[in-house]
C-alpha cells in the first residue's frame, strides 16, 4: 500500500517511518512533486490536519495522512493550541517559540501542558482521524539536543528527561504523535 504523508518537516517524517510497517510505502510531498504550502486556516488541530488531507487528495489524488501537532499549556488556556508552529511569529522559529512560551510562564506556578496529534486519514473516498495526547510539564529551561520543536521544555508525566533527551524509540513509544500513528497503523491493519 502507498500512502503519502502531507508533510515538509523531515524531522515529523522520519518519526512517523520508523512506526509504520514495511508493507506500508511512506511517500513524501516531495516525492509526488507537491511544492506549494498546504493551507492550515481552521481554529482547531484537528481542523487543520482534517484540510490538509483534504486538499492533497483534491489537488494530487493521492491516499494520505497528514497530521497537526499542538502543545496545549494549562495555565495559558490551551495556548498556544493550533498556533504551536508559529506562536513567535510567521518565521515559525522553535527557539523564538520556545522562549516567548516560558517567558508567558515566567511567574506561573502550574506548568502543566500536553502535546495533542490529530492524523486525519484520506483512504479510499474515507476521512478518518486518530488522536494521539501526551501529559507532562513544561521545563523552566532548554534541556537537551534531540528533537525539535517545542521538545527541549516538554517532560512526560513520570519522566525526568524533557523529549529532547530521550531517544526518538523512547518519544515514540510515550508521545502524541506515536500515540496517534498507532491508531492509524492499527486501523490500516484492520482493513
Amino acid at each position: 500500500m502507498k500512502l503519502v504523508f502531507a508533510t515538509n518537516n523531515r524531522n515529523k517524517l522520519k518519526e512517523v517511518q520508523t512506526l509504520v510497517p514495511k508493507h506500508i510505502e511512506l511517500l513524501s510531498l516531495e516525492d509526488i512533486g507537491c511544492k506549494e504550502d498546504i493551507p492550515e486556516t481552521q481554529p482547531t488541530i484537528e481542523g487543520n490536519a482534517i484540510q490538509k488531507a483534504e486538499y492533497l487528495k483534491t489537488n494530487y489524488g493521492y491516499d494520505c495522512f497528514a497530521d497537526d501537532t499542538g502543545l496545549e499549556v494549562d495555565a495559558l488556556h490551551g495556548e498556544p493550541g493550533v498556533y504551536s508552529a508559529r506562536y513567535a511569529g510567521l518565521q515559525r522559529n522553535a527557539n523564538d517559540n520556545m522562549n516567548k512560551l516560558l517567558d508567558n510562564l515566567e511567574d506561573k506556578t502550574n506548568r502543566g501542558a500536553q502535546f495533542k496529534t490529530v492524523i486525519a486519514l484520506h483512504l479510499n473516498g474515507e476521512l478518518k482521524t486518530f488522536t494521539g495526547i501526551c501529559r507532562g510539564e513544561i521545563t523552566h529551561e532548554k534541556h537537551g539536543d534531540k528533537g525539535f520543536g517545542y521538545d527541549p521544555i516538554f517532560k512526560a508525566e513520570g519522566y525526568n528527561e524533557t523529549f529532547a533527551e530521550i531517544s526518538l524509540e523512547q518519544k515514540n513509544k510515550i508521545g502524541h504523535r506515536g500515540k496517534a500513528v498507532r491508531g492509524l497503523i492499527s486501523h490500516l491493519d484492520s482493513i
